[in-house]
């Protein structure tokens, strides 16, 4: 465990969320079996009706979290709408929890490029061929439009869909969850104040 990390009984006594939540994620990389940046991604329809579904976290620092969708799938209609998300990482075999929400930016043009080169070149090409979140007659129409596009990009680069980019969660709080003996569990609220955290313990 390195100085920044703070075992299970101690973790109470940090002072900012970003790092806590660094050293969390690290030790869920360790421990969990798969994907432990896997994420449930909580967003609200136009009805106001919320809407769940698990993403992958690809990147976070003081500027807010990261993931990567198609922007015109449910999910990405439903945050240009809005503006607004929340996640929950739920890590059991280390029995903790950490939940989030806040505001949500697109992320730079560059970071879209950068990211989605860097995936494995059947995820671009899928990029291209499914139409997310719509209606599919049959699997062999999502295997033809497969192979339609990897002969399209045969060769040399695959470029970004222009629908395909980044949002960034902005918390503006932040609660870390610990599982203790008889439902006396710990939780600690960080509540964003302009560039400061305020932190609040709460009852289990």
């Amino acid at each position: 465990m390195t100085e920044t990390q703070l075992t299970d009984h101690d973790f109470t006594e940090a002072d900012e969320p970003i790092r806590l939540f660094g050293d969390w994620l690290a030790d869920a990389e360790q421990k969990e079996i798969n994907d432990p940046s896997a994420v449930a991604l909580a967003t609200v329809d136009p009805e106001g009706l919320p809407n769940v579904r698990m993403v992958l976290l690809k990147g976070f620092d003081e500027k807010g979290f990261v993931f990567y969708t198609n922007f015109e799938s449910v999910k990405g209609g439903e945050i240009l709408a809005s503006m607004k998300a929340a996640m929950c990482f739920h890590w059991k075999s280390l029995r903790r929890q950490v939940r989030l929400r806040g505001a949500v930016e697109i992320v730079t043009q560059e970071e879209a490029d950068a990211y989605f080169e860097s995936r494995p070149r059947g995820s671009r090409i899928g990029a291209w061929a499914s139409k997310q979140s719509r209606p599919l007659e049959t699997r062999f129409a999502l295997e033809k439009s497969v192979a339609e596009y990897t002969t399209r990009h045969a060769i040399g680069t695959i470029p970004r869909p222009e629908y395909w980019s980044g949002f960034r969660i902005v918390p503006s709080e932040i609660e870390f969850w610990h599982d203790r003996p008889f439902r006396l569990h710990d939780r600690v609220r960080f509540e964003r104040e302009g560039d400061l955290w305020r932190k609040v313990r709460l009852y289990p």
